[in-house]
């Protein structure tokens, strides 16, 4: 369908979100590097490999079990400069403030922005601030965008990908977007999970030494673990293959989607993440990740095959199978 208008489903990281960008942005803005599609743009300059990423964070409520919209600006933008192999050097911060905004809370985001960069060893080194009437930001928006250096010398881009990779994640998957569901007055129950928001840009360090053999990483964010591999497997031409039983997923995260009618697989993530490796690497790479705080319940889940169509198949529990599409709207608005 062609929409005239712009939908909140088509921020949601999904179908909709895809079509916005091949239909509007990309043929407006084209260039070799956007039309990769990546967590980043990996470039060269002055003989360098640098890595440059961009990010807005509108998430609702601002304060959540784990983090905040703060916190996540800063880990949101590291973990894209991550995914492209980058060892974080600096970040930008842009404010939208709406009149009337809280200056205490507005002190308490930026300080726990600060925080969170300390703990990534990056810091914020330029930003922008903006105030708006009344009614024209719902609050506070942010957007961080950040510069790395890329020492990895193989690529990393979907275009890496080979039938005969293993899928791996490197934990839980659902926990940020059950956390924000949680603490919503209009679901009306209360939970003790926690958003897996964080910085992976050092375990990202510690998997890259382990092998020279990664070959794609992707954090799983909005339309969660699903939507990225169904993107990946559309952009690869291949097929990838995942086993149900071996995702994990926290079992209060199951009971979550289960009253709710929601799929974990969905479910956005803001400190997780899925790495394809040649399948001889595996063992490696995997035991690396479990080494790492970030990546102790990490697990293979999958692998890669020929496949013209270019899709996602899930093995389920009942021992059949399900192709998997990007889904078409959004579960929970402003979630990141």
């Amino acid at each position: 369908m062609t929409y005239d208008r712009i939908l909140l489903e088509h921020g949601g990281g999904g179908q909709l979100s895809n079509d916005l960008i091949a239909e509007t942005f990309l043929p407006l803005l084209k260039n070799p590097l956007l039309e990769k599609l990546e967590d980043g743009a990996v470039f060269e300059a002055g003989g360098v490999k640098l890595c440059f990423s961009t990010d807005s964070f509108v998430v609702e409520p601002r304060f959540f079990p784990g983090g905040d919209i703060g916190s996540l600006a800063v880990h949101g933008t590291v973990n894209d400069l991550a995914m492209c192999g980058g060892t974080p050097l600096a970040l930008s911060a842009g404010y939208i403030i709406e009149e009337g905004f809280p200056r205490e809370e507005l002190e308490r985001i930026v300080r726990s922005m600060a925080e969170a960069a300390q703990k990534a060893g990056v810091s914020v080194v330029t930003g922008d601030t903006k105030v708006v009437p009344r009614g024209a930001a719902d609050g506070l928006f942010i957007n961080t965008s950040g510069i790395g250096l890329v020492r990895y010398e193989a690529p990393l881009s979907v275009r890496s990908i080979r039938p005969g990779d293993a899928v791996l994640v490197s934990g839980p998957i659902g926990d940020h977007g059950a956390a924000i569901l949680s603490c919503r007055e209009d679901f009306g129950f209360t939970s003790r999970i926690q958003s897996d928001s964080a910085p992976l840009n050092d375990l990202v360090a510690t998997l890259l030494a382990a092998s020279p053999e990664v070959h794609c990483m992707r954090d799983a964010t909005r339309g969660g673990l699903g939507a990225i591999l169904a993107e990946i497997a559309g952009q690869s031409g291949l097929r990838i293959t995942i086993r149900e039983k071996d995702i994990p997923v926290r079992e209060e995260v199951r009971g979550i989607c289960e009253i709710l009618g929601f799929d974990p697989l969905f479910l956005a993530n803001e400190g997780r993440m899925a790495l394809f490796c040649s399948g001889a690497a595996a063992g490696t790479v995997l035991a690396a990740m479990r080494a790492h705080e970030r990546g102790r319940d990490a697990a293979l889940i999958g692998s890669v095959s020929e496949d013209r169509r270019g899709r996602l198949v899930m093995e389920t529990l009942i021992g059949g199978s399900r192709e998997i599409d990007l889904p078409t709207g959004e579960l929970v608005p402003r979630i990141c």
